[in-house]
Protein backbone atom coordinates (compact mmCIF):
# COMPACT_ATOMS: atom_id res chain seq x y z
CA UNK A 1 0.00 0.00 0.00
CA UNK A 2 2.68 2.40 0.49
CA UNK A 3 4.34 1.68 -2.70
CA UNK A 4 0.89 2.68 -4.32
CA UNK A 5 0.47 6.28 -1.88
CA UNK A 6 4.15 6.83 -3.03
CA UNK A 7 3.69 6.75 -6.25
CA UNK A 8 0.54 8.78 -6.36
CA UNK A 9 2.85 11.46 -4.23
CA UNK A 10 5.35 11.13 -7.73
CA UNK A 11 2.43 11.33 -10.09
CA UNK A 12 0.75 13.87 -8.24
CA UNK A 13 3.96 16.36 -7.83
CA UNK A 14 5.47 15.30 -11.56
CA UNK A 15 1.53 17.15 -12.49
CA UNK A 16 2.37 19.98 -10.17
CA UNK A 17 5.56 20.28 -11.51
CA UNK A 18 4.66 20.09 -15.18
CA UNK A 19 1.16 22.48 -14.92
CA UNK A 20 3.79 25.16 -13.52
CA UNK A 21 6.04 24.45 -16.51
CA UNK A 22 3.62 24.23 -19.14
CA UNK A 23 2.23 27.90 -17.73
CA UNK A 24 5.47 29.12 -18.53
CA UNK A 25 6.49 27.51 -21.81
CA UNK A 26 3.16 28.49 -24.16
CA UNK A 27 4.62 31.29 -25.63
CA UNK A 28 3.47 34.11 -26.95
CA UNK A 29 -0.63 33.67 -26.83
CA UNK A 30 -0.16 29.72 -26.74
CA UNK A 31 -1.68 27.48 -24.64
CA UNK A 32 1.10 25.93 -23.34
CA UNK A 33 0.08 22.08 -24.82
CA UNK A 34 1.98 20.31 -27.22
CA UNK A 35 0.84 19.59 -30.54
CA UNK A 36 0.27 16.24 -31.78
CA UNK A 37 1.81 15.02 -34.67
CA UNK A 38 -1.25 14.45 -36.53
CA UNK A 39 -1.95 18.13 -35.89
CA UNK A 40 1.16 19.51 -37.27
CA UNK A 41 1.48 17.19 -40.42
CA UNK A 42 4.43 15.58 -40.98
CA UNK A 43 6.87 15.55 -38.76
CA UNK A 44 10.79 16.55 -40.21
CA UNK A 45 13.93 14.30 -38.65
CA UNK A 46 16.42 15.94 -36.98
CA UNK A 47 20.02 15.22 -37.22
CA UNK A 48 20.64 16.27 -33.45
CA UNK A 49 22.03 13.87 -30.72
CA UNK A 50 20.96 14.40 -27.20
CA UNK A 51 23.01 12.61 -23.89
CA UNK A 52 22.49 13.14 -20.39
CA UNK A 53 26.10 13.36 -18.86
CA UNK A 54 24.61 14.05 -14.92
CA UNK A 55 23.33 11.73 -13.29
CA UNK A 56 25.55 8.85 -14.40
CA UNK A 57 23.34 5.76 -14.78
CA UNK A 58 23.38 3.85 -11.73
CA UNK A 59 24.19 6.82 -9.70
CA UNK A 60 22.84 7.29 -6.06
CA UNK A 61 22.10 11.01 -4.62
CA UNK A 62 21.08 12.84 -1.75
CA UNK A 63 19.25 15.54 -0.77
CA UNK A 64 15.87 16.94 -2.27
CA UNK A 65 17.32 18.46 -5.92
CA UNK A 66 18.82 16.40 -8.46
CA UNK A 67 21.51 18.26 -11.11
CA UNK A 68 21.36 17.53 -14.66
CA UNK A 69 23.37 18.36 -17.01
CA UNK A 70 22.86 17.61 -20.84
CA UNK A 71 24.89 17.46 -23.85
CA UNK A 72 23.35 18.23 -27.41
CA UNK A 73 25.23 17.64 -30.62
CA UNK A 74 24.36 18.86 -33.86
CA UNK A 75 21.63 21.63 -33.22
CA UNK A 76 20.79 24.40 -30.79
CA UNK A 77 18.62 25.36 -28.06
CA UNK A 78 16.11 28.33 -29.30
CA UNK A 79 13.59 29.86 -26.28
CA UNK A 80 11.09 31.03 -28.42
CA UNK A 81 8.24 28.52 -29.31
CA UNK A 82 7.21 28.81 -33.03
CA UNK A 83 6.31 26.50 -36.15
CA UNK A 84 9.01 27.86 -38.66
CA UNK A 85 10.58 24.19 -37.49
CA UNK A 86 13.91 24.09 -38.28
CA UNK A 87 15.86 20.65 -37.61
CA UNK A 88 18.86 21.54 -35.84
CA UNK A 89 17.04 23.77 -33.39
CA UNK A 90 14.41 23.39 -30.57
CA UNK A 91 14.43 22.57 -27.01
CA UNK A 92 14.63 20.09 -24.42
CA UNK A 93 11.75 17.75 -22.91
CA UNK A 94 13.08 15.82 -19.29
CA UNK A 95 11.10 12.64 -18.57
CA UNK A 96 10.84 10.89 -14.98
CA UNK A 97 9.22 7.40 -15.09
CA UNK A 98 8.12 7.86 -18.64
CA UNK A 99 6.25 11.16 -17.39
CA UNK A 100 7.27 14.93 -19.50
CA UNK A 101 8.12 16.81 -15.64
CA UNK A 102 10.04 19.48 -17.65
CA UNK A 103 10.44 21.73 -21.07
CA UNK A 104 13.83 22.80 -20.66
CA UNK A 105 15.75 25.77 -22.73
CA UNK A 106 18.91 24.72 -21.45
CA UNK A 107 21.21 22.22 -20.56
CA UNK A 108 21.82 22.21 -17.12
CA UNK A 109 18.64 21.90 -14.68
CA UNK A 110 18.20 21.20 -11.01
CA UNK A 111 14.79 18.89 -10.61
CA UNK A 112 13.42 18.34 -7.00
CA UNK A 113 13.30 14.97 -6.08
CA UNK A 114 12.65 12.64 -3.23
CA UNK A 115 13.90 9.12 -1.67
CA UNK A 116 13.45 5.93 -4.51
CA UNK A 117 14.79 4.46 -7.88
CA UNK A 118 13.84 6.48 -11.02
CA UNK A 119 14.83 6.86 -14.60
CA UNK A 120 15.43 9.91 -16.43
CA UNK A 121 15.25 10.12 -20.25
CA UNK A 122 16.04 13.54 -22.27
CA UNK A 123 14.32 14.44 -25.44
CA UNK A 124 15.25 17.11 -28.26
CA UNK A 125 11.83 18.08 -29.52
CA UNK A 126 11.25 21.03 -32.33
CA UNK A 127 10.48 24.62 -31.67
CA UNK A 128 6.90 23.62 -31.76
CA UNK A 129 7.00 21.78 -28.39
CA UNK A 130 6.49 18.12 -31.04
CA UNK A 131 8.75 15.95 -31.63
CA UNK A 132 10.90 15.08 -34.38
CA UNK A 133 10.85 12.02 -36.54
CA UNK A 134 11.91 9.52 -35.61
CA UNK A 135 12.33 11.14 -31.93
CA UNK A 136 15.50 11.82 -30.63
CA UNK A 137 16.05 10.27 -27.10
CA UNK A 138 18.88 10.38 -24.85
CA UNK A 139 19.63 7.03 -23.72
CA UNK A 140 17.55 6.58 -20.08
CA UNK A 141 19.95 6.93 -16.97
CA UNK A 142 18.58 4.96 -13.71
CA UNK A 143 19.34 6.83 -10.49
CA UNK A 144 18.06 6.42 -7.01
CA UNK A 145 17.50 8.88 -4.17
CA UNK A 146 18.01 8.07 -0.73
Amino acid sequence: MAGLETRGLVRFAACALLAATLAGCGGPGGSGSEPSPSATGSRPSSPAVVAIVEPKNGATVTGSSLHIVLMLQHAVIVKQTSTDIRPDQGHVHLYVNNVLVSMNYGLVQDLPVHKGTYVLKAEFVASDHAPFSPRVYSSPVVFTVK
